[in-house]
């Protein structure tokens, strides 16, 4: 019996999607199965001791989904999957496809087993797939002893070593049933980063996964290209870059490399053509090859940065290595549908995070009425729909209707403009809005001015109270390497780059390193409550006054 999982998925919608050919009549398994099938030699998946056919792929899948079925797990029910980056986890995202289940792998390795369970508690999950001595107490705590009094729980699955088959010793009795034929049933599950609060549960389908991957392989040219994903596959620019190598038939290679091995020599080894990551992999990659000496990084052409806007220095940087960035934009809830396209120039990759790629539309609505549009080029609330949008939030009905505008826009809680080319530019969270004295500052602008300084590798601009004017601005600031730099110097800087006086910052905080997500997003609110506990002590500074000579 199919388990019932309330969503926004309408007959209407799927006729207008799949007419408009955004959505087609395959799950991610059947093309899997259809790679499989054409081309079986082909390879589709690799970690630093496995490297899968389409066919061996299959194979696995179809393992796994008759031990899952023979273990009376039905569909509709949640697979909950916590593992490293392993070829297991595509495994286990193409039994579920194949068999109706819902695979929810975002979750992480700095989580612990009191955190995984209670997501596996949310989620009521019918099985669980681990990896023993995993997590953030994986020392002194047992993620399947913590679930072993769970009535609801099926299946507790402890993977093998990392150089085994996959799923090659499933005990007991296997039960085949017929794949799903359904691409537009809930089959993935994944909990937003908690960077404002309780993590939600987004629901996906095959289709609404598949819609930006389509488009994303078609628009940068990754038919059957070797794409490398230096974010972990728990994480959504992670399974975008798995499903991106499904649909344009190409091999997907998870980063696994042990701390200190050389990421330039796994690039070249295997071929990467196309990467994916955040800023932080983005500069730690080019710091290799600077170290090295070397002049070109292989095959890779280009590099999806994602999570934070691309610094302007990394962008110049990596188009000296032949490799063209693409900034982009998106959520859990939206997928990767927003991107710059290989010929943009520098200074639109730059500035922008691109255009909403074909069966996506944006719209800015102004921020004090989401149901209202804001003018053309003003600063406002983003808005988007489109055949990647999710489904609706798992077991949220309150959450879900919030999250719309009267229109049926979803409200990102970003604020940003489109200029005249329809190129988004981001001017920062909503709820990251600083109000100095009633005057709202964006601290995306001040953050991308302040990383066109040569001697700051990351920014981060964000409020602390202040009695008199409410907030004031403050700019957390990493340097690269032992480089020193006086707060004085990055308020000449921001001068120089224009920005505004109102706008200026009046701490700096000089730190070793940011507050991040385990997806590499930056936790603002962290940096705040440091700030706030007296555990970091930021800066006083103001702008010097400017000589006749230089006004």
């Amino acid at each position: 019996m199919t388990q019932s999982i309330l969503t926004l998925l309408t007959a209407p919608m799927v006729a207008r999607y799949t007419a408009a050919g955004y959505w087609g009549e395959e799950t991610i398994y059947h093309l899997v199965a259809q790679h499989a099938r054409e081309t079986p030699n082909a390879f589709a998946v690799r970690d630093r001791h496995r490297r899968l056919t389409y066919a061996d792929l299959t194979a696995a899948a179809d393992r796994l989904a008759a031990h899952l079925a023979g273990q009376s797990v039905r569909p509709g029910q949640r697979v909950a999957v916590w593992l490293p980056s392993r070829v297991e986890t595509v495994i286990a995202l193409l039994a579920c496809s194949r068999n109706g289940y819902v695979c929810c792998p975002s979750l992480h390795r700095d989580h612990s087993v009191a955190d995984i369970a209670a997501l596996v508690d949310r989620m009521r999950a019918a099985a669980v797939i681990g990896q023993p001595g995993y997590g953030a107490d994986a020392g002194r705590r047992d993620i399947f002893t913590g679930l072993a009094d769970r009535s609801f729980l099926r299946c507790a699955l402890r993977i093998g070593p990392a150089d085994a088959v996959p799923f090659a010793d499933l005990p007991g009795p296997a039960r085949g049933t017929e794949a799903s034929a359904d691409p537009n049933q809930i089959m993935y599950l994944p909990f937003t980063s908690g960077t404002t609060g309780e993590p939600k549960g987004v629901l996906h389908s095959d289709n609404t996964l598949l819609a930006t991957a389509r488009a994303m392989a078609r628009d940068w040219r990754l038919q059957r290209s070797v794409l490398y994903t230096l974010s972990p596959l728990s994480h959504n620019l992670g399974l975008g870059a798995l499903i991106t190598a499904v649909a344009s038939g190409g091999e997907l290679v998870v980063h696994d490399l042990p701390r200190g091995e050389s990421l330039v020599d796994r690039l070249r080894e295997t071929g990467a053509e196309f990467l994916f990551g955040v800023p932080t992999h983005a500069i730690d990659l080019l710091a290799e090859l600077r170290a090295r000496g070397t002049d070109r990084l292989g095959a890779v052409r280009g590099f999806r940065i994602s999570g934070a806007a691309a610094p302007a220095a990394v962008v110049t940087e990596l188009m000296r290595y032949g490799i063209v960035p693409q900034s982009g934009y998106g959520m859990t809830e939206t997928c990767s549908h927003q991107y710059t396209l290989p010929d943009d120039p520098p200074e639109r990759i730059v500035e922008t995070c691109g255009h909403a790629c074909d069966g996506y539309e944006i719209r800015i609505f102004r921020q004090d009425d989401p149901d209202t549009e804001a003018a053309p080029g003003e600063i406002g609330e983003i808005g988007g729909r489109g055949a990647s949008l999710m489904l609706g939030y798992f077991d949220d009905q309150h959450a879900t209707e919030a999250a719309f505008n009267a229109g049926g826009w979803f409200m990102t809680g970003d604020l940003g403009r489109l200029d005249e080319a329809g190129y988004l530019r981001i001017a920062g969270r909503k709820k990251d809005l600083i109000i100095r004295g009633g005057r709202n500052i964006h601290p995306a602008r001040v953050e991308a001015l302040a990383m066109r300084h040569a001697a700051i590798e990351k920014a981060a601009a964000f409020a602390v109270a202040d009695e008199r004017l409410g907030e004031r601005v403050c700019l957390a600031v990493v340097t690269r390497g032992d480089e020193q730099l006086a707060p004085e110097a990055v308020l000449d800087h921001l001068d120089a780059a224009g920005l505004s006086r109102y706008d200026m910052p009046e701490f700096i905080l000089p730190v070793s390193d940011m507050p991040l997500t385990p997806s590499g997003k930056l936790l603002k609110r962290e940096l705040v409550r440091r700030v706030a506990e007296g555990q970091l002590r930021p800066l006083p500074v103001r702008v010097r006054p400017r000589s006749a000579a230089e006004d």
